[in-house]
């Protein structure tokens, strides 16, 4: 595993009075933090440039991550795509980002807006080589990562953005880079920069798009492990081996459970201070601290309402400013998990809790159990890389 991780977002709105976009973004992840990002811009809009920035994108990404060279990958594309009866052309045009192992980046783009990079805070103009494959125009560049590169790949729609209303010429690919080199300084995620983009060609169409605008956004990052030790372990004796493994791990350190903080704060030898001042969020248990410990939060009740952040997170994101700025435990580890982790180790205990059998509490094993996996399945979808040990 490499020192380095992709973070990975993208966004996209519809040209208006349109049910689909013309614009798709498929992400392959390959073998030892491998990437293959494409971004297709398809001829046009609605149904037929949906199908063909499909297509495109789909072959390609497949393609490439097979390791077939660009010339195959444009020769297939020439060949596949149907031809639009109105204008007489078949052709989407692309943006691809091929990140091998997190080390190195290859950028390939055919007749998108070049890609915008960011590096050390400010536009990075980095070397093209042009080249001709089967006619098309191709720009290819393969350079070294480093930390906080950040690329910004898009289709027309987003220079187009205000053409006519808000400025003469669109919105230039220079002044969107000095939105985005202010935006990237603030530590936003890949999807928050990549909806930041949207969201302003949205405001600058006065929210009726007269094209589809995508942007696709990758961010470069150090590793950061967030641990989250959840249960108590089946068997007792099994206490002194969870609690090892799970301290001995590097990055941050969440409990969740009332028993199990008990334990670990035994193992610590450390007291547990629960916060009863908080006013927060009534829904949500309060947290409490354990020196040691970065969030020790309540386990079952908590944890589901992480679930369903992390759930509104990959759908509409309309809950954003409630985790985003909570003080509840929910809140918290929601901020841990999905704008600071890259790898996440559950550590899960598999004890049932007496507590949770009483008549009334609709709470047990096969829950907590389904929680995690919920979780893990979410978590797994915003690119994250989790690992679950049970106990």
């Amino acid at each position: 595993m490499t020192e380095y991780f992709a973070e990975i977002g993208y966004k996209s709105i519809n040209h208006f009075g349109e049910q689909l976009c013309g614009d798709h973004v498929d992400v392959v992840e390959g073998d030892d933090d491998s990437y293959v990002i494409v971004l297709a811009d398809g001829l046009g809009s609605g149904v037929k440039a949906c199908i063909l920035s499909t297509l495109t994108s789909k072959i390609i990404s497949t393609m490439v991550s097979n390791g077939l060279s660009i010339e195959e990958c444009v020769s297939t594309i020439a060949a596949t795509l149907p031809v639009c009866s109105e204008r007489g052309v078949a052709y989407s045009t692309f943006t691809i980002i091929h990140l091998i192992h997190n080390e190195t980046v290859e950028l390939i783009q055919y007749d998108n807006p070049q890609v915008i990079m960011i590096r050390d805070e400010k536009l990075y103009e980095y070397p093209k080589t042009e080249m001709n494959i089967d006619g098309k125009k191709i720009f290819f560049t393969s350079m070294r990562l480093r930390e906080n590169d950040v690329f910004i790949a898009m289709s027309d729609g987003c220079p187009h953005a205000g053409a006519g209303e808000e400025y003469n010429y669109g919105w230039k690919r220079e002044d969107i880079a000095a939105f985005m080199e202010t935006m990237s300084i603030a530590g936003f995620t890949a999807k928050a920069l990549s909806a930041l983009l949207v969201d302003e060609c949205n405001k600058l169409y006065e929210q009726k798009p007269s094209d589809d605008a995508t942007a696709c956004v990758v961010r470069i990052r150090k590793r950061l492990p967030v641990n989250i030790l959840f249960g108590p372990p089946a068997n007792r004796d099994d206490s002194q081996r969870m609690m090892s493994l799970f301290f001995s791990k590097r990055g941050k350190h969440i409990i969740c459970g009332g028993t199990t903080s008990t334990i670990a704060a035994k193992w610590l030898d450390k007291p547990i201070k629960v916060d009863t001042t908080f006013q927060g969020d009534p829904d949500v248990p309060p947290t409490a601290e354990i020196e040691g410990v970065d969030l020790v939060t309540e386990g079952v009740v908590t944890m589901g309402k992480v679930i369903e952040y992390a759930e509104d997170y990959l759908g509409k994101n309309e809950l954003a400013d409630a985790w985003g700025y909570g003080q509840d435990g929910a809140s918290k580890i929601c901020r841990a998990l999905f704008d600071e982790a890259t790898d996440i180790n559950f550590y899960v205990g598999m004890a049932v809790n007496p507590a949770h059998q009483s008549q009334g509490l609709p709470i047990n094993f096969n829950i907590k159990m389904n929680l995690v996996k919920q979780l893990s399945k979410a978590l797994e979808q915003m690119g994250k890389h989790v690992s679950i040990s049970y106990f």
